[in-house]
């Protein structure tokens, strides 16, 4: 098996819970033989209750009525519709991570909340930068826990990586500073930095950031180029919430979500990029190293809507 038809065999069965919710709810929506406003109505609850969102929902609603209503429509012929505005949704923002910053290194900092996957994210990150010939240093700032070190350092020798790391409890930025000095003495190509994922107390968060961009800002003015918030697509709309909260402490330039893979809220994707409009670098499907990948926003959208 290619690794093409993997990754699509992975995207298949990682969002078939939430194609299975989506068409369960779509199925019998179309009961009479035009598309009128009730059928408009049930489509629009169809696609809330899985978990696209409200202003998604109403927005695929409205572009429904203005190109189909009053016209026949099969089961079949709503599924695809409903696929084509998906993807108008999800086209804007579909955006891969580029390595572009000159002078290098290109210093990415990945945030979320515990448990969104954001360890492993980072390394399998790492590992899509690899596989372009770019040369990879990962930093430990998620300092105060001590399990957070040891699993970035497992993940960082199985790909053959280096870490910058410093003591349990120590202060992140001075270990962003050295993570920076190493990557411009070794010409590193991309760093990519782990941080904390305290939200109980947003105002730490957000001070502890604000020291590590200090220190960036002295070794390198562009820095961070990039401030990646992984999210974990089981939270559902949930995970929205975690977008307000990110983007107010930490001035979020893109998202990455994992875990659609064990989800029927996968949904969720279309909510965040029609609320937020934010690039979408990445998606998980899986646990393995290689599930992580940008995605193809037409086939991403036929798989949710159920016809791919």
């Amino acid at each position: 098996m290619s690794e093409g038809t993997s990754w699509r065999d992975r995207l298949f069965g990682g969002f078939r819970k939430t194609s299975d919710r989506l068409s369960e709810n779509l199925t019998g929506v179309v009961g009479t033989a035009k598309l009128d406003d009730a059928t408009l109505d049930d489509v629009e609850d169809a696609l809330i209750v899985s978990d696209l969102g409200p202003a998604a929902a109403r927005r695929i609603r409205d572009k429904l009525a203005e190109k189909r209503f009053g016209l026949s429509i099969t089961e079949q012929e709503l599924k695809e519709a409903v696929a084509e505005e998906i993807a108008a949704i999800l086209r804007p923002v579909a955006k891969p991570l580029e390595i572009t910053a000159f002078p290098r290194p290109q210093v990415i900092l990945v945030i979320g909340v515990n448990g969104s996957g954001k360890t492993t994210t980072i390394a399998k990150l790492a590992h899509l930068f690899q596989e372009d010939d770019y040369g990879v240093l990962l930093a430990a700032g998620d300092t105060f826990r001590a399990a957070a070190i040891g699993q970035l350092k497992v993940w960082a020798d199985r790909i053959g990586v280096d870490v910058v790391s410093g003591p349990e409890g120590g202060d992140p930025a001075s270990v962003v500073f050295d993570a920076v000095k190493q990557a411009t003495d070794t010409g590193i190509d991309a760093l990519i930095v782990d941080t904390a994922g305290r939200l109980q107390n947003k105002r730490e968060l957000m001070d502890e950031l604000a020291k590590i961009r200090k220190v960036l800002g002295r070794l390198n003015p562009e820095a961070p180029h990039d401030v990646v918030l992984v999210l974990d697509a089981t939270n559902g709309q949930n995970a929205l919430n975690q977008i307000d909260v990110f983007k107010e402490v930490a001035n979020v330039t893109g998202l990455i979500m994992t875990k659609l893979d064990g989800t029927a809220r996968g949904g969720v994707l279309v909510a965040a990029a029609e609320q937020y409009g934010l690039p979408i670098h990445a998606i998980g499907v899986g646990e393995k190293i290689d599930d992580l990948r940008p995605f193809d926003p037409d086939l991403v959208a036929k798989v949710i809507a159920g016809i791919a």
